[in-house]
This record gives structure tokens, C-alpha cells and sequence, in this order.
């Protein structure tokens, strides 16, 4: 057997239909906007999206970066949670390079932010305080468990920002893995969102790329923030073509991953006391951690792990996070379980 690398679905390398498609696309200068194959993407993807239209950028990060800098000026406020992505995992990149001021919210254990803690959070029109403008959501949510945030959340979410004068960016770097655990399309978790970014690398397995979705003239301003950024691509109809096989072919089937995640979390929990802080996942992450008696650190089980060709997360001292994705099947997740069982059968008795 092959690793089995539970660590990201960021690890996904393409298909055979994606190299295929890579291979045989058309592209022009997209800078110019002259790619038929990115424009063929990013008309998709905001279709998906239910938006006017799409960019397509490096990274999701880039995405959030460039979303951040549309709608915020230097010295406004963007509010967000304090376990989001755009916090913890983008390198300050909206303070550091847009002068955005980050304003964070804890977030509950599945994902959201209460009412109570955005109103509170809204800054009185007083030249002391920096503009509120900006409330950024992910979903699924990361590092509360890879929990689908609800259609009727993100609806009031936005309704909530726009009767506050704020705009509403959703980070959806997973958001069909939320539109498919919800059993709702993907368009009906952004309806009310101002601009939303994707990502096409992660379980869609593609190997480059999100999209961001927003208005015709919200994308007219990201394409020029993109620009500045440096994420203006020439022929990226070759990258693009393997986003369009994802959005045509890798959407449905997230269902697998999720199932497989499920079966592992059962598993794991059988082993030796070992528990689920954020419970049973929705959709495919996995946060198992260490019982409390045991005698060695995650870290130490992960490098254990990872000389029986099993490589998995470590997010804390007793925790773990694993991730399944199209790479890793049934057989994988077997070979996983008692690979686990294994390190840490060994472990107790150093």
C-alpha cells in the first residue's frame, strides 16, 4: 500500500480526466482576458455560485485577501471568528497588506457566531473607532470540526450584516463539502453573501486554484486587487482545465469522503479511550485526541505513524486532525485504524 496521508485534502494530487483535460486545453492571456478555459471556469463557478461572476486566483487565501481589500478600506474593520481560517492561517494578510483592522468573535462549537457578540461588536459612528464594514464566515468551519454552517445561519448572517451596514464574505474554501452533508445546493449556503471564495485544490482534488464569486462589479475590483497582488496568471487555461473536471466531476462524490471519515471516527473512538472533542464529524475531518493516561504526545504517535506509512495532522499537544479525500479509500482507512491501534499498543508498554 501507498502513504496514506490523512494530514489535508490539500494533499490530493489530479486525476487521470484532469492531467487529460490539462494537457489538450485552450488558453490565451488571461491577464488580457483573452483564456477561454478560465473564463469557462469562472463562468461555472459563479453559476455554482449564484453570482454574476468569478475570479480565478492562486490560492483561497488570495481569494479572502483580495475579497478583504474590495470591500474594506485602510482602517475599517473586518469581523470574523476567532477559530477562522482568515485569522489564524493567512499570515495576517489583510492587516499586514490592506491595513484592515481584524476584529475577532469566539466562535461556538459549530462554527457560528451568536447575535449577541456581533452586536456587541459593532463599532458606534464616532471618529475613535474604525469603520465597521466587513463580516467574514467559513464553512465549513475548519478548526470547530469541519462543521457545516446551516442555509438559515447564513441567511441571517447576511441579512443581520446588511441591516449593519456591513458586507458579508464567505470563505467556502469547502463549501460543497457543507452543500453536500446539508443536502442543499452550494448557492443556497451564499445567497445572501456579497462575495465567496473556493477552493478547487482541497477535495475537488484539482492541483492549483480557487474562485472568487461576487457581483460583476465586485470582480471588475478584484481583478485589478489580484493584479496588485501578483496573482495575474498569462496561459492558466492549463491549471483552469483541471477546475472544470473538479467542478463536473468531484462535487457528488464528497459524500465518500464524509462516509469515510465517519467509519474512521468510529473506529478511532474504539481504540485504547481514544476521544472525540468536537464529536462525530459532518463532513470529512477528524479530531481524535489521546486519552488522558496516555504516555507519549501526539506528535510523538504521528512521527510513529508516519514510519508505517500513515501521515496524519497534529493541531494539539493530545490532538490530532485527520482528513479524508479521494486519494484514501476503505482500504485506506482499515490500514489507518490499525496502524493506530498498533503505535499506540507499542507506545504504553515503552
Amino acid at each position: 500500500m501507498d502513504i496514506v496521508d490523512l494530514r489535508s485534502d490539500t494533499v490530493t494530487k489530479p486525476t487521470l480526466a484532469m492531467r487529460r483535460a490539462m494537457a489538450k486545453a485552450t488558453v490565451g492571456d488571461d491577464v488580457l482576458g483573452e483564456d477561454p478555459t478560465v473564463k469557462q471556469l469562472e463562468e461555472m463557478a459563479a453559476a455554482r455560485m449564484g453570482k454574476e461572476a468569478g475570479l480565478f486566483v492562486p490560492s483561497g487565501t488570495m481569494g479572502n485577501l483580495i475579497a478583504t481589500l474590495v470591500h474594506c478600506r485602510r482602517g475599517d474593520e473586518a469581523i470574523m471568528g476567532d477559530r477562522g481560517h482568515t485569522f489564524l492561517f493567512e499570515a495576517g494578510g489583510v492587516s499586514a497588506l490592506g491595513g484592515v483592522v481584524i476584529h475577532t468573535l469566539p466562535n461556538q462549537p459549530d462554527g457560528t457566531l451568536t447575535e449577541w457578540a456581533l452586536k456587541a461588536a459593532l463599532r458606534p459612528d464616532d471618529v475613535h473607532h474604525p469603520v465597521s464594514r466587513l463580516l467574514i464566515l467559513e464553512n465549513t468551519h475548519n478548526r470547530c470540526g469541519g462543521v457545516a454552517l446551516p442555509a438559515a445561519y447564513m441567511s441571517w448572517a447576511g441579512q443581520f450584516a446588511h441591516a449593519n451596514g456591513l458586507a458579508l464574505h464567505v470563505d467556502g474554501a469547502r463549501i460543497f463539502n457543507a452543500a453536500i452533508a446539508l443536502g442543499v445546493r452550494a448557492e443556497q449556503l451564499v445567497e445572501q453573501a456579497d462575495s465567496v471564495t473556493f477552493c478547487l485544490s482541497k477535495g475537488l482534488c484539482a492541483p492549483v486554484g480557487s474562485v472568487l464569486c461576487g457581483s460583476q462589479e465586485f470582480i471588475r475590483q478584484a481583478r485589478r486587487v489580484r493584479k496588485q497582488l501578483g496573482g495575474g496568471m498569462r496561459q492558466a487555461g492549463v491549471i483552469a482545465a483541471a477546475g472544470i473536471v473538479a467542478l463536473e466531476e468531484m462535487v457528488d462524490r464528497l459524500s465518500e469522503d464524509h462516509r469515510r471519515a465517519f467509519s474512521l471516527a468510529k473506529g478511532l473512538k474504539e481504540i485504547f479511550g481514544v476521544t472525540l472533542p468536537m464529536g462525530m464529524p459532518q463532513t470529512n475531518m477528524v479530531f481524535p485526541a489521546l486519552p488522558v493516561d496516555f504516555p507519549g504526545t501526539a506528535a510523538e504517535v504521528a512521527a510513529e505513524l508516519s514510519k508505517r506509512r500513515v501521515r496524519v495532522g497534529v493541531v494539539g499537544e493530545r490532538m490530532f486532525r485527520m482528513v479524508t479525500h479521494y486519494w484514501v479509500d476503505d482500504e485506506a482507512v482499515q490500514y489507518a485504524l490499525d496502524m493506530f491501534q498498533q503505535v499506540l499498543s507499542d507506545l504504553r508498554r515503552v
